[in-house]
C-alpha cells in the first residue's frame, strides 16, 4: 500500500487533490525519461515540494527555502510521504481545514536521469524549464535530508546575495536642484530606514545600524511569501500612519524598541506599520548597485510589489517643483531628489541624493537633562543635545517640548543607568549649571526653526528616539 500514508492524511470529499489510482493526465506527452515536478506551496509556511517519478509513485521532499541555484549552499529537504503519479499536474487551492491547506502552483517541471539512488542518497540530473543540472539529496542525521546543487550555477555570472549592506544616505539641500531634468523625485517618508533581504520566501529586515529588526514587524513577513522563489534586496522605509493618512514618526515610536513577542502582537493591532519600497539593490543573483537609479526604479516597478502592508510609490523624473508642492499639501516631510544616472553607494552620504525638507529637522545625541519645575518636578524638564564635530560632542541646546508622559517615563528609565559625573560635551556653548549629564548613547529626532549664530537650536521640539542610529555618526546637517 504505497499511498496509504498519503490517503490517511486527506479527505477527498473536501480537497481536489488526486486520490491516486487513476492514470496520469492522458493529454500529457509521454516521455522516455522519468518526470519531476517542483510545486510552490503557500501553506502555513511557504515551501516548495520536490517530487520525482519512481516505481509508480512520486517520491517527495518538502524544501522550505526552495531549490538552491548554486553549490555554495545546501537547503533543508524534508522527506515526506509518496504522492500519486497524477499529483504531478496538480495546481489549485487546498481548502482551509485540510492537510496542507493553501495555494499550490507548478514552479518547474521536466524529466530527470538517475545517477545514484539509495536509501540515504539520491543523485539526479534535472532537465526542467527553470532548473537544469545535477543535484543530490542526502540524508544527514535521523530523518533530516539536504539538497545540494553539484554543478556550477546555470547563470555563469551569478553573485551571492550580500549579507550586510549599509543604506546610502542623502545630503541636506536648501532647495531643489537647478537641473531638475537630471533627477528623479520621491516623497520623503517620516519613518525608519530598513533594507529587506528576501531569499527562499523568507524576509530579513536590517536597520540603518545593521541590527536585525525582523521580529519587531511581523506583519511585513508576508512580503517574503509574495516574492516567492526570487531573491531580492530592497531599500525602503518602515512607517506608521496617523489619522488623515499621514506618516507619523511619533506614532511609530510605539512600535520601536519592543522585544517581547506579546507586546509586539498587542501593538500590531493598535499601530500597524507599512513598508514603503523605493530601491532595488540585488535581483536574482546580480547586485544592482552600479545600475543607474532610473534603471533600478524600472526593475523595481516591474516586480509589482504592492500588498496589504507594503507598496512601491511612484517617482517623478524631472518634476521636482510639482512633487515638493504635493508633499506640502499632503503634510509630508519633504522630497528626495536622486540623480537619474547615479549608482547606489552603500553607507555613503552622497550629493547624488539630496533631501529637501518642508521644515527643519536634525538627529541629535542626548548628553544629559535638566530637572523640571512645577508639574515636572524631579523629572526630565528638558533634554541636553549635541552633535559630533571632529570627534567631539558639541552642545547644541536644550529641548523641553514635544514629549508625551509615556515618552518622559521611557526617557527617564533609559537615561538613569547612563548617568555620569562630568559633561560629555566638549565644544560649543557651555550647558546649564544644573544639568544632569549622561553617557551619549541615545539619539533623538528633533524639529526646530533655525540654527542661531552661536550654533544653538531655536524653538526645538522632540519628535522621538532614533534607535536605528549610531550616536558617533550624528553630525550637524547644514545645506550648502
Amino acid at each position: 500500500m504505497p499511498l496509504e500514508q498519503y490517503r490517511k492524511k486527506r479527505n477527498f470529499q473536501k480537497t481536489t487533490e488526486p486520490a491516486g489510482g487513476a492514470e496520469p493526465n492522458p493529454s500529457r506527452k509521454r516521455t522516455k525519461l522519468p518526470r519531476f515536478v517542483v510545486q510552490e506551496h503557500h501553506a502555513t509556511s511557504l515551501h516548495w515540494d520536490f517530487r520525482l517519478e519512481r516505481d509508480g509513485v512520486l517520491v517527495s521532499w518538502a524544501v522550505p527555502k526552495g531549490i538552491p541555484p548554486d553549490p555554495k549552499r545546501n537547503n533543508l529537504a524534508v522527506h515526506v510521504e509518496d504522492h500519486p503519479l497524477n499529483y504531478i499536474d496538480f495546481a489549485g487551492e487546498i481548502p482551509e481545514g485540510n492537510y496542507g491547506a493553501g495555494g499550490v502552483s507548478i514552479w518547474d517541471q521536466g524529466t530527470y536521469e538517475v545517477v545514484k539512488w539509495s536509501d540515504r542518497e539520491v543523485m539526479v540530473d534535472l532537465h526542467g524549464e527553470r532548473v537544469e543540472g545535477r543535484y543530490v539529496l542526502f540524508q544527514t542525521n535521523g530523518k533530516n535530508w539536504m539538497i545540494h546543487r553539484m554543478d556550477p550555477p546555470q547563470d555563469a555570472g551569478r553573485e551571492p546575495m550580500p549579507e550586510r549592506l549599509e543604506p546610502m544616505q542623502a545630503k541636506l539641500s536648501k532647495g531643489l536642484p537647478r537641473d531638475q531634468q537630471g533627477y528623479g523625485f520621491e516623497f520623503k517618508w517620516d519613518g525608519i530606514r530598513a533594507l529587506a533581504y528576501i531569499s527562499g520566501g523568507r524576509l530579513r529586515l536590517s536597520s540603518r545600524s545593521l541590527e536585525d529588526i525582523t521580529n519587531r514587524y511581523p506583519e511585513l513577513r508576508e512580503l517574503g511569501g509574495t516574492v516567492g522563489a526570487r531573491e531580492l534586496i530592497l531599500d525602503g522605509e518602515i512607517i506608521a500612519v496617523a489619522e488623515g493618512g499621514r506618516p507619523s514618526f511619533e506614532r511609530l515610536q510605539g512600535r520601536m524598541g519592543l522585544t517581547s513577542e506579546a507586546d509586539i502582537r498587542r501593538k500590531m493591532k493598535e499601530i500597524p506599520v507599512g513598508y514603503v519600497i523605493f530601491d532595488l539593490l540585488y535581483l536574482d543573483g546580480h547586485a544592482t548597485l552600479e545600475v543607474p537609479y532610473a534603471d533600478r526604479r524600472r526593475l523595481l516597478e516591474e516586480l509589482k510589489l504592492k500588498g496589504r502592508y507594503w507598496q512601491t510609490p511612484p517617482y517623478t523624473p524631472g518634476e521636482g517643483t510639482t512633487t515638493l508642492e504635493a508633499s506640502k499639501q499632503l503634510g509630508l516631510e519633504g522630497v528626495m531628489a536622486k540623480r537619474l544616472d547615479s549608482g547606489y553607494q552603500p553607507g555613503r552620504r552622497s550629493d547624488a541624493w539630496l533631501k529637501i525638507k518642508n521644515h527643519q529637522g536634525q538627529e541629535l545625541v542626548i548628553g544629559g537633562w535638566l530637572p523640571g519645575e512645577g508639574g515636572r518636578s524631579g523629572r526630565i524638564g528638558a533634554l541636553l543635545v549635541g552633535y559630533y564635530q571632529d570627534g567631539k560632542l558639541v552642545y547644541a541646546g536644550k529641548v523641553g517640548t514635544g514629549f508625551t508622559e509615556r515618552m518622559l517615563d521611557r526617557l527617564q528609565a533609559l537615561l538613569a543607568p547612563l548617568r555620569r559625573a562630568t559633561s560629555p560635551f566638549e565644544g560649543g556653548v557651555a550647558p546649564p549649571r544644573k544639568a544632569i549629564f549622561t553617557e551619549p548613547r541615545l539619539v533623538g529626532e528633533f524639529e526646530f526653526s533655525e540654527w542661531t549664530a552661536s550654533g544653538q537650536l531655536r524653538q526645538p521640539s522632540f519628535k522621538g528616539l532614533r534607535e536605528d542610529k549610531d550616536p558617533r555618526s550624528v553630525v550637524r546637517e547644514t545645506p550648502p
